[in-house]
Order: C-alpha cells, then structure tokens, then sequence
C-alpha cells in the first residue's frame, strides 16, 4: 500500500474519533490564556468526580499553543485518572483519551503510536458491542462531549446544553448529567439565551441537579445566585451559606458569594470574599471584574447619599474607588480580551474619571470584535449612546446608537432604557425645531414599539408632509 494510502486511512479513522480534536470547539486564538488559566484554576481547586476531562481539555489546549509534550503530559494525567475508576464512564473517558493521544501523535507525526492508539479505541468499541469500530454513541459520550463544550465559553453553550440534554433523556437521574444540563442552562439563561426558557425553568434544573449531587457545593451556589435573580434572596442566602460551610470548591464558592452579596448590597462582606477568592486565583477574569463592580457599586452608593454633588471627602472618596474599580477591570480584559461586560464597565470607569478619551477607545474597541452576541451588541450600543449622551454632548451620535439598540428586538432593560432615551432626545430636539422630519419620524417608530399607534401614525405623517414639502420647495429652486 502506497503512503498516501496509507496516510488516507488513517486519517479517515481519525475523524471517527469522538474527542477535543473532532468536537470542532470555537475557541479564539485571544482567548487561549485565560481558558487555560481556569482549566489550571479547576484542576488546583474545583472537587469534582468529572477531572479525567478537564486534564483531556488541558491537553487540547496546550497543544493548540504549540506545546505538544506538554499536552502528552496532560493525556497522561487524565489516562492515570481513569485507571482509579470503574463505571461505564470511565471506558467512554478513556476513549476520549486514547482519541486525543491518535491525533496528537498522528499530528507530531508519529503514526506509529497514532495507530496503536486506534487500536485501543477498536478494541475497546468491539468489547463494548459499538456498530462503530471507532465512534462511540452513548449518553456518557454525549456528556463528555457537553463538558468539553461548556468550558469553552459561551459560542459553545448551545451545543452543551443539546449533548447534556439528550445525555439526560436516556438517564434522567444521573448526577453528572443533570449538573452539566443544570450548569449550561444557567449560563444561557444569563446570557439571555435561551430560547423559550425563562428562569423558573433554569431553577428547575439547578433544584434537580441539587437533589442529585447534595454535596456539590458549587452546584448549591449557582442555584442561590438563581433563586436570588428570581427575588427569593432569603431563601438563596441559606443556600450560599450552606455551600461556604462545604470544603469542596471552597474558592469557587467565594466566587459566587462576591457575586450574591454585592448584588444584595451587602459590598463589604462581597469585598472579603472577593480577598479570598483571589488570594487563591489572582488570575481570575471572573473575580476581578466581580470585584471592580462591587467598587463600582459604592461609588454609586455614595453618589445617591450625595444627591450625585459628592463633596470634600466623599469626592476623595470616590476618586479612589475609580481607581479601585478601574484597576480590576483593567486587568480582566488584559487577561480575558473578548470580556465585552468587562469592557463596557471599564469605559463607564474612563468616563466617570473625565477620561473620556480612553472611554471611546474601549467603546470603539469592543464595538470592533467579531461575531459579538446580538444581546451583548445591544448592551454596548445603550451604554455608548449614555457616554455620547451625558458625556460628549454629541445628541445625534447618541440618537444613532439608542436607535441601534432598539433595533435589535430582544427584549431586555437596555432596550426599555433606550426607547425612553430616544424619546426624550427627539422631543428636546422637536421643541427646538418642530419641523424636523428626521426626529418626527424617530417619535413615531418610538411611539410604535410602545404600542400607541394612533400616535405613531401622527408623527410618521407629520414627517412625510414636511419631508414633501421639502422635495416641492427644492424643485422650485432656478
């Protein structure tokens, strides 16, 4: 058999394979170091049965950066790990292992080992009565699958939450599958995702995933950060406490209680957990932008106290909270560059210190990134169209990007605050001129989408009159 025979057959075998390498994961060159960072964040400090995974992704990523022995390394942690287990899971994960070994060594060009890898794979498919003698379908697969999508941030999601879902529908009880589904669903929920799921559904799940894994305490977490969204604060607080009495995940519990008690106003007792979780990961995107906010929320504490004319030592006060809040979310873009939330944070920051110079480079900046949600877009143009607003004095500009927010439809507070936003700019421009068509007409879109028609009709028609009469008057001209 010729080389390239040979070189096709095997490459047709791996491409078979179910593991990181086929599962055509969106991962961004600029967003490597930070995943890298918390999958080394998980392996240090998250207690869970799920690690053979986390070390088969750690493999992944080094070898996308270049360091292939490294990655070998890691495929051997994970091989080591699925040696001291003993379910059907364990056979799926070695499968996944053994596919990451054929196609990195397939890729370092060594095909000798590649192909004892397939072997492996063969061998263990025909054990397991497999149709496939190199891919396996099975809901453990599916699960592995899930994991691997989830923790490639959020382009993945959609995926995750199918391969955790149809995991779930051959065993609804399983434990680890609920806590995939229940994980995944919470994140779209939050990313405002998740198409005909509102939150009472992403509690059900994390509930479910609750009952399941009593002793998950990161799983007990997020289903107070949820009940807390849902207005049962109280009833959160006891899960949040409960899960910070638990050693396991203690520093990702931290994570989530910065993020309950600051939303509760509680920001003090947030800032100590915010030293807590990064005493044991100073790297995490996550906490410090956790932690600017919470600084960013006593700056506007005192603003309220103030009647917004802060004085003397309260304007002292606040100069150094900017600082504080800027400084975090300063170091979550740097290591995170695709944190859009971060960076409109970190813009608001410029501008409340009067650097707005640097605010419309960051505005500009995240306007600039690819393939950007549309929630996300809707939020950066509201945000950009206030520092035009109230900043920059520029009302035609901010007009512009109220209008951009409006026009994409997902409902959320962005696009309530930018309807009024609209409204108020067009009517202080109407009283100043009221026979501008342009902002004639932007009043009747903006009376449309609140659903007063009759009004909306009025302007639209008082905008079309002038525009005609404007179209009459030009072709007199000589």
């Amino acid at each position: 058999m010729s080389n390239n025979a040979d070189e096709d057959q095997i490459k047709d075998k791996l491409e078979q394979l179910k593991c990181h390498f086929t599962w055509e994961l969106v991962i961004q060159d600029t967003e490597i170091p930070d995943l890298e960072n918390r999958v080394l964040e998980e392996i240090e400090f998250l207690d869970t049965k799920y690690n053979v995974g986390i070390h088969n992704l750690l493999a992944y990523v080094k070898h996308l950066k270049g360091q292939n022995e490294g990655a070998l390394k890691s495929l051997k942690d994970a091989e080591d790990l699925t040696q001291q287990e003993h379910t059907d899971q364990s056979e799926v994960r070695r499968l996944v292992t053994w596919g990451n070994y054929a196609w990195l060594y397939y890729l370092t060009y060594r095909k000798a080992e590649a192909q004892i890898y397939l072997d492996k794979v063969k061998d263990t498919c025909r054990k397991l009565a497999n149709p496939s003698s190199y891919r396996m379908e099975c809901p453990q697969m599916d699960c592995e699958e899930g994991w691997a999508l989830l923790k490639c941030g959020g382009k993945n999601y959609e995926r995750a939450k199918v391969c955790f879902k149809k995991a779930l529908e051959a065993d609804p009880e399983n434990p680890e599958f609920s806590t995939g589904y229940a994980i995944t669903i919470y994140r779209l929920d939050h990313l405002n995702k998740v198409a005909g799921f509102d939150g009472p559904f992403c509690l059900n799940a994390l509930k479910q995933a609750v009952r399941l894994n009593p002793e998950d305490a990161y799983i007990k977490a997020l289903f107070a950060l949820k009940l807390q969204e849902l207005g049962q604060e109280d009833e959160g607080e006891k899960y949040i406490k409960e899960a910070l009495t638990k050693e396991s995940s203690k520093t990702y519990v931290f994570r989530h209680a910065v993020k309950f008690y600051r939303r509760k106003g509680s920001l003090d007792e947030a800032l100590q957990f915010s030293k807590l979780a990064l005493k044991a990961t100073p790297f995490s995107s996550f906490v410090h932008h956790q932690t600017g906010l919470c600084y960013k929320s006593k700056i506007t504490q005192i603003m309220k106290a103030t009647n917004w004319q802060p004085k003397g030592e309260d304007k002292e006060n606040i100069s150094r909270l900017i600082k504080l809040a800027t400084g975090h979310f300063e170091f979550a873009v740097q290591q995170k560059p695709t944190f859009e939330i971060a960076y409109i944070n970190l813009a608001k920051m410029y501008a409340e210190a009067g650097d707005h110079s640097k605010a419309e480079d960051t505005f500009q900046r995240v306007l600039c990134m690819e393939s950007l949600e549309k929630e996300i877009l809707q939020e950066i143009h509201f945000h950009y169209g206030r520092f035009l607003e109230f900043q920059k004095k520029s009302e035609v500009d901010a007009i512009s990007h109220y209008l951009k927010a409006v026009q994409i439809e997902t409902a959320s507070f962005e696009r309530d605050k930018s309807i009024l936003s609209l409204e108020k700019l067009v009517l202080k421009k109407l009283r100043r001129n009221e026979s501008d068509a342009e902002s004639l007409s932007i009043l009747g879109f903006v009376y449309k989408l609140k659903g007063q028609m009759n009004e909306a009709l009025e302007y639209y028609e008082q905008a079309l009159r002038l525009a005609s009469n404007s179209e009459k008057s030009e072709g007199l001209d000589p």
